[in-house]
């Protein structure tokens, strides 16, 4: 598997992926606008030579937050998604917090990012259309490294 920024041959194949996963998907001109985004970055999963997912966030003065995260149906529970969000952690831009709302029925989504450190913060009434529902959001808190001043 490999990971890396999406470039626009990937636009239509990570615009399918996201209308097979959500109600309300982006368009494909969406993404390509973020691919000129300053504050946008998507990165993508390939497996195969094809993309098996995504995620698309903002990073934006320290924090960075997911508005999309998703995976092909027939190559989840592979690990994808736990890649893609610890490439996420990676990313020199990540200095205090990521973000991100979630489904309240979505228990595997909940529970990839609970594993991965993420907590629950709140939750956001009515959030989601078709069908509606509530969101959980939930953060991950990037560890600060200990101080010595003792030098």
């Amino acid at each position: 598997m490999l990971i890396r920024e999406m470039k626009k041959e990937d636009v239509r194949e990570v615009a399918q992926i996201e209308k097979s996963c959500f109600s309300q998907a982006w368009s494909e001109q969406a993404f390509f606008e973020e691919l000129s985004n300053p504050y946008g970055k998507t990165l993508v999963a390939i497996v195969n030579d094809t993309v098996a997912g995504f995620i698309n966030m903002r990073m934006i003065a320290g924090e960075i937050y997911i508005n999309n995260i998703a995976v092909k149906e027939d190559m989840r529970r592979r690990g994808i998604g736990d890649r893609l969000l610890s490439e996420t952690e990676c990313l020199p831009e990540y200095t205090e917090f990521i973000t991100l709302e979630v489904r309240k029925s979505n228990i595997a989504a909940i529970s990839l990012y609970e594993r991965r450190g993420f907590v629950k913060v709140g939750e956001r009434k009515n959030f989601y259309e078709r069908p509606q529902e509530d969101a959980v959001l939930m953060t991950k808190t990037k560890e600060k490294p200990e101080r010595n001043d003792d030098k």
